[in-house]
């Protein structure tokens, strides 16, 4: 049989600089742990037009749809902040999302324990934090027609439609059943049932998914508003929480914050599933290309690391070496070593980006 497939965009920033460690984790799992990849490499973003004129080639995005797994980097910068509008190294991402219909958006929103003084919220509310958010990625508010600005009388007016259908809900529904299966077994769907008529709807498609198929999943419903403030309250009350395009992306951010550090987050944008089983599948950090410390040794590789790990899980069923991963990372942490944006009050060891990537490898051959 052959090797599972890996594109890697590294992007822009600190994409590259980041995306380095985790080649340093795939050779270790080649090396080590029989799970070796047919790794290949390829532009988006900012490098992309550089070298192209264009955020992603047709040959690059090709590539992806036929690969088993993306794993992206960052993209963008202010060097891109005059282009047009249709070439901005962003466009590469989204083109990938749409293509690739990566309609399931994983966002989890972990703590460690070492990390848990970094959150503003006490340590005891956020400490082992473990939920995930699923956003439904392709549909709603940000794609629904009529949009755009028009003139009334004497003044603009700002359209956008909030528009779902049954399929695009069940979809996402289902994504996030399926995930609870794997973890706590609950799920809380949000919407905003009581004003909006596709709250009601999202509602009821849900409701029916889970009464078809996943009856031995626990399933409750709330109040997007009312999710906020039970996240901020006490979030461990959650285990999967799905949600439309809009709702999904405050709720996610909030979630992040709860963590402490936008570098320890990774993400996974997953779609239908392809003829080996796999999942259409992109991997990235929640983090940005960072150009105020690009090449400095200052860029946090976890979150990449850890969009690996969540890649080991979800699209190569290898969830006891997904959890390797993410215990040598918690080791490594718990040993007091960090890059700038994890220092605190507290202190620990500074250390860079290359050097953190060496010391998770470390812990992982420790594991052995």
């Amino acid at each position: 049989m052959s090797n599972p497939s890996l594109l890697i965009l590294p992007g822009d920033g600190i994409g590259p600089e980041v995306m380095t460690e985790v080649r340093k984790v795939i050779d270790w799992y080649g090396a080590n742990r029989g799970l070796s990849f047919d790794v290949s490499e390829d532009l988006v973003g900012g490098a992309a037009f550089d070298a192209h004129g264009t955020p992603l080639t047709d040959e690059t995005m090709a590539r992806a749809q036929e690969v088993d797994a993306v794993l992206l980097g960052a993209v963008g910068g202010p060097k891109y902040d005059d282009l047009d509008f249709s070439v901005k190294p962003e466009r590469g991402l989204l083109r990938l999302r749409k293509e690739m219909d990566l309609y399931a958006n994983l966002r989890p929103a972990q703590c460690f324990d070492a990390l848990a003084d970094f959150s503003s919220l006490k340590a005891d509310v956020v400490g082992g934090l473990d939920i995930m958010i699923v956003r439904e990625l392709t549909s709603g508010v940000y794609f629904g027609e009529p949009r755009g600005i028009i003139k009334e009388g004497n003044e603009r007016v700002g359209i956008n439609t909030q528009r779902y259908t049954e399929s695009e809900i069940a979809r996402v529904a289902r994504s996030a059943f399926e995930l609870a299966r794997k973890r706590d077994n609950k799920v809380c769907s949000m919407e905003k049932a009581n004003v909006m008529e596709s709250g009601v709807l999202w509602r009821d498609v849900v409701t029916e998914v889970h009464a078809a198929e996943y009856p031995d999943v626990e399933l409750s419903h709330m109040y997007a508003d009312a999710g906020a403030m039970q996240l901020t309250r006490w979030p461990k009350q959650f285990d999967v929480i799905v949600t439309d395009n809009l709702f999904g992306d405050l709720l996610s951010d909030l979630a992040a914050m709860l963590t402490g550090s936008l570098g320890m987050l990774p993400s996974a944008s997953l779609g239908a599933p392809m003829a080996n089983g796999r999942p259409k599948a992109l991997y990235e950090p929640v983090h940005g290309s960072a150009p105020d410390i690009t090449g400095q040794g200052k860029a946090n590789p976890i979150a990449c690391i850890l969009s690996f790990a969540m890649a080991l899980r979800y699209s190569f069923d290898q969830g006891e070496e997904a959890k390797r991963l993410e215990d040598a990372v918690e080791a490594v942490l718990a040993d007091g070593l960090r890059t700038p944006d994890l220092m605190g009050p507290e202190g620990g060891t500074p250390v860079s980006t290359v050097a953190m990537g060496d010391a998770i490898v470390a812990k992982l051959s420790a594991s052995l």
